[in-house]
């Protein structure tokens, strides 16, 4: 299905609507088109009527006028107001159904599509690309109608006028149609890659104000400087040769538009002087002119922004019409509060089909209760196992199964509702604690969200800021140091209260004090659940009921820290590379 298919079932709704605000717009375009009409009854039979006096020429223009300053002072406001209101009405409806149905939708997207779109790219097309399209609502599915209506109207009551002078003032007509189909071919494809280019310019924009203290710290900013002009020239570049083409439609469409009323004013003119055309139709059909050709140059303007509005109608169906890696069956089932066992059976695992298996025939049997801690060099595959649990990727090959099913048997979110996460940069939302500890449990009350601080040993720290629970923590959570972020993460896990926990180096980037808070709060959340741990600090998993080393994507070996130890082995080889064993070295 085209996009533009795609846009009209979200105008489905809406068509009635769209219909009456076509016939008020009849009626209101309908109206001028009195005024040729009257300008002609006033000269040919008001001011050159022979057999009427001077008062009752006078008379018969007041009677006139002031019917017509009726129509147009009282009848014709209203009926303006009512059409532009209705259309405003209707163009923001569809649009926030699109934004409504794209928000949905962007959520359920995968961690690969982002891993690989940029997030400025994302909002260009929310924003920018959907309000784009209201022009093909208002300019495409009303305007257009209204002019054409509005140009077949005049010509019919040009023709009940003159038959050859109507001819004469249509007769480029073909010339116009013939210019539209040429031009405006070309015009979608340019209009699509400017948008593009402004999209690449706002992703890259979004990401470099992001990494403003990277961009500092190393001062990069010529640098930098050049990066975004670059893009920025890109833009311009896409852009001129967007206005370029723009200028020879308009100077080509304009010269059409411009030559007939000429044409009409020339043939009219002969008439006239030959008296076979009274001098009150000659000045009605200028007047018509104007009435048919204004409509004719907004239908120019009409099918530039008409095209700008299809290419931005083509981005955002581009990005609705992505498909979710992760995808419910048809017959999967809601997966209600569960034990907590679980088993990776077998489960390879690649980010590509083309490329290289990052997981390979993983086994492991996890316990209802059991704490299970991922070791092992960066890239071994650890981070990637536990993201396969609460399903944002799928295995490649295997199964893993919660209290023995299959969890692509089940919806993905009732699964992710049994699974609590704390990672290494946990993300705050730019609003208060109190409602990014709630985003656990929305309908917590505030006495629950205390407990949750408490039990997460954040109840200290945030009692003391300037607001308490009501402090924004800024973008990202910038006012925040990492031990409270991370402190808030836990608290809203413990206000989430699941069954399963996955700790992803939650504590590694933390320096020993902070480490040491939260570990607390850590050991006091996995009590009585499944919990899993991805460690780059040994000291923090020495607890664990088995310590998993992964290596290459393969399990090398697995035990307690002390069965580990004896063993001699990879785990033993990783503590003794951290000087574990020497206090002096501890947390280093």
């Amino acid at each position: 299905m085209s996009s533009t298919k795609q846009y009209m079932e979200f105008v489905k709704p809406y068509k009635w609507k769209i219909v009456w605000t076509i016939l008020i717009g009849i009626v209101k375009f309908a109206i001028p088109l009195l005024m040729p009409l009257i300008l002609k009854y006033v000269i040919d039979d008001i001011i050159d009527a022979e057999d009427m006096t001077q008062a009752e020429k006078t008379s018969q223009l007041l009677w006139l006028m002031g019917g017509a300053f009726v129509i147009f002072l009282v009848l014709r406001p209203p009926i303006e107001y009512i059409r532009q209101y209705l259309a405003q009405w209707v163009g923001n409806k569809i649009l926030y159904d699109i934004r409504d149905r794209l928000f949905d939708h962007i959520q359920k997207l995968s961690l690969k599509f982002y891993s690989q779109t940029k997030t400025g790219e994302i909002i260009s097309r929310v924003i920018h690309d959907v309000e784009q399209t209201k022009t093909f609502v208002i300019t495409g599915l009303m305007n257009i109608w209204l002019d054409l209506i509005t140009i077949l109207i005049a010509i019919i009551i040009m023709l009940t006028m003159d038959v050859w002078l109507t001819i004469a003032a249509i007769i480029l007509f073909p010339i116009y149609g013939f210019s539209v189909k040429y031009f405006y071919a070309k015009l979608r494809s340019l209009t699509r890659e400017r948008s593009q280019a402004l999209a690449e310019v706002q992703g890259h924009l979004h990401e470099r104000v992001q990494g403003v203290p990277v961009t500092r710290s190393f001062a990069l900013e010529d640098y930098e400087q050049g990066q975004f002009d670059a893009r920025n020239e890109n833009f311009l570049k896409k852009a001129l040769n967007h206005t370029n083409w723009n200028a020879k439609t308009f100077a080509v469409m304009n010269t059409v538009t411009d030559l007939a009323p000429l044409l009409v004013i020339a043939f009219a003119g002969y008439q006239v002087i030959n008296g076979n055309l009274s001098m009150g139709t000659m000045v009605a059909f200028v007047g018509y002119m104007e009435r048919v050709y204004s409509p004719l140059r907004r239908l120019v303007n009409a099918s530039t922004v008409l095209t700008q509005s299809i290419a931005s109608i083509d981005r955002v169906f581009e990005l609705m019409n992505e498909k979710y890696d992760i995808v419910d069956k048809e017959n999967a089932t809601e997966l209600q509060r569960v034990n907590g066992s679980i088993d990776m059976e077998n489960v390879s695992f690649r980010y590509e089909d083309e490329e290289a298996e990052v997981l390979k025939n993983v086994d492991l049997h996890v316990k209802k209760g059991e704490t299970i801690a991922f070791v092992g060099m960066s890239g071994g595959g650890k981070s990637t196992l536990i993201s396969l649990i609460p399903r944002f990727y799928d295995v490649t090959n295997g199964a893993i199964k919660v209290d023995g099913v299959d969890i692509r048997d089940v919806k993905a979110r009732s699964l992710r509702n049994n699974i609590g996460m704390v990672l290494q940069d946990n993300l705050l939302f730019s609003e208060s604690i109190a409602m990014n500890i709630r985003m656990g449990n929305p309908d917590a009350t505030d006495e629950e969200v205390v407990a949750a601080a408490k039990a997460a040993n954040a109840h200290g720290f945030i009692k003391d800021l300037s607001n308490g629970y009501d402090t924004l923590v800024g973008e990202r959570g910038v006012k925040l140091s990492g031990g409270q972020k991370q402190r808030v993460a836990i608290a809203r896990v413990f206000l989430k209260d699941p069954p399963i926990l996955i700790f992803d180096e939650a504590t590694s980037a933390l320096d020993l004090e902070s480490e040491h808070t939260i570990q607390e709060a850590v050991e006091k959340l996995a009590s009585d659940r499944t919990t899993f741990i991805v460690a780059h600090r040994l000291a923090t998993i020495t607890h664990a009921d088995r310590i998993v080393v992964i290596e290459n994507g393969e399990i090398q070996e697995a035990g307690s820290h002390d069965v580990l130890m004896r063993k001699k082995g990879s785990y033993y080889n990783l503590y003794q590379v951290q000087n574990l064993d020497n206090p002096e070295y501890i947390g280093t």
